[in-house]
């Protein structure tokens, strides 16, 4: 791994490179490594470059900060074949049993990993530590350059290659580039692929927090009229709280001292955990959908959530991003047996052909969700407790959100 000074002079002002990736947090990083893993017919590896604008600091990457994710069963699988689940499985918490309920109503239904034959429905990790492990493991493969940090200046699409400018006069050549650089994407926004936005009005507010009960591998969504509150189990018996509520509520439990804070909290989710003990610095981010709804350039894809940013509701946001990622892999290995050019045309257009419809379906399914269960209009709440209601007691209601949310094979049939 390459860490580089802005204001040092150019030591190779044009670099050359198979793929370049802009942006090193979980998606970037990921995808980087697996890349990294693949051959050409003759053996020799692709030639990665990965930027990112952020400098390491304390050992840490910007990218990955105090929040933690849940990783899809699908997720854990597909990280496994590209040979990253391994480090990344002794920091992450199973999830056996999902509670899902509506807070002041009768609608609730349960998921258990046993339904699906599952060892557990997903996992928990902190995303601090899932960085360390990636760019410990970046900084170990010889064919990834990651420049770091490093301020992309200009974009410049060719017939054969993408132009890339930096801030340090460098240029890299690449015949394929990847942004993976977030909801306020530079490459994006270079290259005038259009988005379509909707504004919840709603905040995030993240914290981790203790209860007096151990999670005990349970996650819990819990819809208030603000909007939902997860829930998700972690190491030492804590809890990743994502609170979605209206913007100005969220600034008034900011505002809130932890004691008061806790009570708010205990109120909304009420009792499953018993009492909320403690909690950690409280963080608070705006929910808006940003959604390309053609993620390509000339031999450039989005990726992460620069294609995608979605509403926190079922934590679909990096679930969605590891299937774009490994399909996007399998894609570029396919062209390197069949000597294509992994930039080219053909090749981006069937890895959007092969994922369309699972963005167009999630994107969809986040955003009803989120709007579903944010509101208390008294139809709405009837209907969203009867489907509860319904899932609780017939499980083949469940399957088609499971296998959506949970990226799993369908569910086993029990005799």
């Amino acid at each position: 791994m390459t860490h580089t000074d802005p204001t040092a002079p150019a030591h190779s002002p044009v670099l050359q490179a198979d793929i370049t990736l802009v942006g090193g947090g979980m998606s970037g990083a990921v995808l980087a490594l697996s890349l990294a893993a693949l051959r050409r017919p003759d053996g020799r590896p692709l030639q990665i470059v990965l930027l990112e604008a952020s400098a390491l600091a304390q050992g840490a990457h910007p990218g990955f900060d105090a929040r933690a994710i849940a990783l899809a069963a699908g997720t854990c699988e597909a990280l496994a074949r590209h040979g990253l689940w391994a480090g990344l499985a002794p920091h992450a918490t199973p999830i056996t049993h999902i509670h899902v309920s509506d807070r002041g109503h009768l609608g609730q239904t349960r998921m258990t990993a046993a339904e699906y034959d599952l060892p557990a429905l997903g996992q928990v990790i902190e995303l601090g530590a899932a960085g360390q492990v990636l760019q410990e493991a970046i900084a170990q493969t010889a064919n990834i350059r990651m420049l770091c940090p490093v301020q992309l200046t200009g974009v410049t699409p060719r017939e054969h290659a993408v132009e890339l400018a930096l801030a340090t006069g460098e240029q890299i050549i690449t015949a394929l580039l990847v942004a993976a650089d977030g909801g306020h994407s530079f490459v994006r926004q270079a290259l005038n692929i259009p988005v379509r936005r909707h504004d919840y009005r709603q905040s995030a507010v993240i914290a981790t927090v203790q209860t007096a009960a151990h999670p005990a591998g349970r996650a819990f969504e819990r819809f208030t009229d603000g909007g939902p509150l997860a829930l998700l189990p972690m190491q030492q018996g804590l809890s990743s709280l994502v609170w979605s509520m209206p913007g100005e509520e969220a600034d008034s439990i900011m505002a809130l001292n932890d004691e008061a804070f806790l009570a708010q909290l205990q109120q909304a989710f009420g009792w499953r955990l018993g009492r909320f003990l403690r909690t950690g610095v409280r963080h608070c981010y705006p929910l808006a959908l940003t959604a390309a709804d053609y993620p390509l350039g000339q031999r450039t894809v989005l990726v992460g959530n620069a294609a995608h940013l979605l509403h926190p509701i079922a934590g679909q946001g990096f679930n969605l991003g590891m299937r774009d990622l490994d399909a996007l892999c399998a894609i570029v290995a396919s062209a390197l047996a069949q000597g294509e050019d992994i930039g080219g045309y053909p090749v981006l257009s069937r890895y959007w052909q092969g994922r369309k419809g699972d963005q167009e379906t999630t994107i969809w399914l986040t955003s009803a969700l989120a709007q579903l269960f944010s509101n208390d209009h008294g139809p709405l709440v009837a209907g969203r407790n009867l489907a509860l209601s319904l899932m609780a007691r017939a499980s083949c209601l469940k399957g088609p959100l499971a296998r959506q949310t949970l990226g799993v094979i369908s569910p086993v049939t029990k005799e």
